[in-house]
């Protein structure tokens, strides 16, 4: 697909989300400008660009390190269930590479971290779930997937029949039903990558503009969801929110 866009002759390409669309768009062109939103991967350590201020080539944009911000979602489950012990984490192919951070937040909070890898989508998340909730898990920690994002709403609804407070990178998800969200907003980098491409229309070559990470991060809360499940949100963290679903 990406080899039929560049034969139509089109000016930029975008490829956003997992790895695999920026993979096809460079294997298809070293010409064409190329403007990433890179969501779960880090474009400069898997060898895209070559690095922040300079990524060189045709290739510049957005991307967001997840493993960095799994820690901060770890500790505002302990905040919401200060007696969390055991937390499970949902995981797959495109989110392998966050495990390692999330089994040291894990550690450094004193807590168990029971892992559930899921292939093969659509994901079924009814009997991981259910186990989580029999092997007495107090929290549910999603990791960032495309297949995650899509199904956030059946796992929203999961999660909530099996009374689990959960966090995701995701507000969108928080919106459907998962009790919170924090992590950089997508239209926030939608926005910035068309800024990117005005920027090349009139004249900038990708190589000489900076690839960039969000600085700006949002925490959602949906206390719907909470009273769903018997939770009482702290106020400190009700607080802090960037967003409150009533």
């Amino acid at each position: 697909m990406m080899s039929e866009l560049v034969r139509l002759g089109v000016d930029v390409i975008l490829p956003v989300g997992p790895e695999a669309s920026l993979r096809a768009a460079k294997n298809a062109t070293t010409t064409v400008p190329i403007v990433v939103v890179a969501i779960d991967y880090d474009p400069i350590a898997r060898g895209y660009v070559r690095g922040l201020a300079r990524p060189g080539g045709n290739t510049t944009g957005l991307f967001l390190r997840q493993p960095e911000l799994t820690a901060k979602r770890i500790e505002l489950l302990k905040e919401v269930n200060p007696k969390l012990r055991r937390v499970v984490v949902f995981w797959d192919s495109f989110s392998g590479d966050q495990l390692k951070e999330a089994d040291a937040a894990a550690r450094a909070a004193g807590l168990q971290l029971q892992r559930f890898e899921f292939r093969d989508p659509p994901y079924s998340f009814d009997a991981p779930m259910r186990a989580a909730a029999q092997q007495q898990a107090g929290g549910l920690l999603g990791l960032a997937s495309p297949i995650f994002f899509r199904q956030r709403a059946q796992l929203a609804e999961v999660a909530i029949k099996n009374r689990l407070p959960a966090i995701v990178p995701f507000r969108e998800a928080a919106e459907d039903g998962v009790l919170m969200a924090y992590g950089a907003s997508l239209p926030d980098m939608m926005r910035r990558a068309a800024e990117y491409i005005d920027r090349i229309f009139k004249g900038a070559q990708p190589a000489d503009l900076p690839m960039e990470q969000p600085t700006k991060f949002e925490l959602v809360i949906n206390l719907k969801t909470a009273k769903a499940i018997g939770l009482t949100v702290p106020q400190s963290i009700l607080l802090r929110a960037d967003q409150v679903i009533q």
